[in-house]
């Protein structure tokens, strides 16, 4: 197989999400469709002023220690989706993953390889035990997704979560630190380097998806 050219690689890097970022998320979720599909506790599109409220606690790192974001974003600085992790528990060690991707990206691999870099920050740099997430049941982007990457389903809410005119059932899904160990040195081979994601640029080997450089313990 002869090497990729520069034009079929793709690098994108995960980097915290700032202030200026907001006007990106306004727009995101304003889109009803995706609001309904991705955030169980909204339902009402807000404007900059409401979502730079919601987001103030991010923003302005007051409650770093039990949350923290990233924007997912192209070589040329274009925000495509978000990334992070939401009540991160310092005493249970774990945290919830969520996850959004532009419309515009979705099914390019764009989303896998950023939750894998934010499963290795999870376990690695914070030391946690377990991480849980959460979809629509019909949401099966989300499901083959968190499949893909080892999650376990844990549990079926019945009918908790309403959206368009409807009750769904809410799938609960997690994956321990040691699932994730093994999962990913499977789930590295199955990637193509075509698409990359990176913290920031010049980031070391073994903080990119998929991974370049030697196995990691």
């Amino acid at each position: 197989m002869s090497p990729l050219s520069e034009a079929q690689i793709r690098n994108y890097r995960l980097r915290p999400l700032e202030k200026v970022d907001l006007e990106t998320v306004v727009r995101w979720f304003q889109d009803v469709e995706d609001l309904s599909l991705f955030d169980r506790t909204s339902r009402v599109p807000l404007n900059h002023w409401q979502t730079e409220d919601a987001w103030k606690d991010v923003i302005d790192g007051s409650h770093a220690g039990c949350k923290c974001w990233f924007v997912v974003e192209t070589a040329e600085g274009l925000p495509l989706g978000l990334t992070g992790l939401e009540a991160i528990s310092n005493i249970n060690r774990d945290a919830v993953i969520p996850l959004f991707v532009d419309k515009s990206a979705r099914r390019m691999g764009i989303g896998i390889r950023a939750a894998a870099l934010t499963l290795d920050f999870a376990f690695r740099q914070l030391g946690l035990h377990r991480i849980t997430s959460y979809y629509r049941a019909d949401n099966h982007s989300t499901r083959d997704l968190v499949s893909r990457l080892g999650c376990q389903v844990e549990g079926n809410m019945r009918q908790a979560w309403f959206a368009d005119g409807r009750y769904h059932d809410m799938v609960v899904v997690g994956i321990l630190q040691q699932e994730w160990s093994k999962r990913r040195e499977e789930l590295a081979k199955e990637l193509s380097n075509n698409i990359t994601i990176s913290f920031g640029d010049g980031a070391s080997d073994s903080w990119c998806w998929p991974p370049r450089g030697a196995k990691l313990d």
